[in-house]
């Protein structure tokens, strides 16, 4: 074959592997309901913060409110959360444990912390907060970063919204929070739909 034939082959054959990518990115005859499911991209989100693996604490403290993912505060703040005072005075309820139980959620949550994950969110969530200082409790929602990433977002939206009632309430707006998914693509707040940034 002469080398300007091999040539204009190579190059028709390159434009076709092009076509064929283009093809299948831009096909949206039957991603409609994907695309639902996974907030609106094309591409399936994967957690970005370790799910809850560990049965007992899922079912004991997700009784009660969403069971954040050890990866959203740091072992330190997880030890304090889990003291045996700190749980008889759970944020204003009484969360209190019998020890054996207490220490396996507390070993859980402390060996799969912030400061322990590998998952790209969790790493950010890994400095110690103010609280660490005072008597008050560490809150999830009072760390730098939950604070930044939701620093424009109307408190009256959230606060206000009584589908919502407080930015604790992860898994009202982040439709992919049980598992782990905090991607902005998946935020909706309730009445005002999805949130972009």
């Amino acid at each position: 074959m002469p080398k300007s034939t091999r040539t204009i082959a190579i190059i028709a054959a390159g434009l076709l592997s092009l076509g064929a990518v283009g093809l299948a990115v831009g096909d949206s005859d039957d991603d409609d309901h994907e695309k639902q499911e996974n907030g609106g991209s094309w591409l399936k989100s994967r957690p970005d913060v370790a799910p809850v693996m560990n049965a007992a604490y899922g079912e004991e403290c997700g009784s009660c409110h969403l069971a954040y993912q050890p990866g959203l505060l740091p072992a330190l703040d997880w030890a304090r959360i889990m003291g045996p005072d700190a749980l008889a005075n759970h944020y204003g309820d009484d969360a209190s444990l019998p020890d054996a139980l207490r220490g396996e959620i507390a070993s859980y949550l402390v060996a799969n912390s912030a400061d322990q994950g590998t998952h790209s969110r969790s790493r950010a969530f890994s400095f110690v907060g103010d609280a660490a200082a005072d008597a008050t409790l560490p809150r999830i929602t009072q760390t730098r970063y939950f604070v930044n990433k939701h620093d424009e977002i109307p408190k009256k939206w959230v606060a206000g919204n009584q589908e919502v009632g407080s930015f604790s309430q992860c898994n009202s707006c982040h439709r992919g929070a049980n598992e782990g998914i905090y991607d902005e693509e998946q935020v909706s707040i309730p009445g005002h739909g999805r949130w972009e940034d």
